[in-house]
């Protein structure tokens, strides 16, 4: 259960009530709109990341599914597994997200990815021989990009956890790529 009410759209500001109606019904929006200055620009550059990112989709939602196994945040693996599979992910390799560096099933770009998602998440500053690992197949562009994924997603990741927003239901909205 929440540890703070969500907001209902009947009773939000009409800007937050407004962009409340053109987003799913879900439990992350529904707490995220407490912070009504903030929300439209969360919403904002969320859309950015997901949507215009040079970070090729299938990268950057295995990054976004690390973060959230290392965060143990299972909201957002919720969220983001369906996307990863949507973007090409193989249920497989999905699967071995959590367990990963013991499989063996990514290729070497996804283990640069990996390794690179980890070492921002657990030590904040990747270490040289990860970051030039990764920035030998990255542009400039790709790599500061993929550094704001993982970031904005362990925000995400840690306003979920801090304030206990409940999983969605099995037939609750999910998110989509689509527009």
């Amino acid at each position: 259960m929440a540890r703070i009410p969500y907001v209902d759209p009947a009773s939000a500001p009409e800007k937050v009530a407004e962009l409340m109606k053109k987003l799913p019904d879900m439990n992350v929006m529904r707490m995220m709109a407490h912070a009504a200055p903030e929300f439209r620009h969360f919403i904002t550059f969320s859309d950015a990341l997901l949507r215009k990112s040079a970070v090729d989709k299938w990268l950057l939602e295995l990054a976004i599914l690390r973060v959230g196994h290392l965060s143990d945040a299972p909201y957002e693996v919720q969220q983001h597994e369906p996307l990863a599979a949507a973007v090409g992910g193989s249920p497989e390799k999905i699967a071995a997200i959590a367990a990963w560096p013991e499989s063996d099933v990514f290729d070497d770009m996804e283990q640069a990815v990996l390794r690179y998602t980890d070492d921002v998440v657990v030590n904040v500053r990747a270490s040289d021989a990860t970051f030039d690992a990764l920035a030998r197949s990255m542009s400039h562009q790709q790599m500061v990009e993929l550094t704001m994924g993982i970031g904005f997603y362990m925000m995400v990741s840690r306003l979920l956890n801090t304030f206990d927003v409940d999983l969605e239901t099995g037939d609750g909205p999910v998110l989509s790529l689509d527009r």
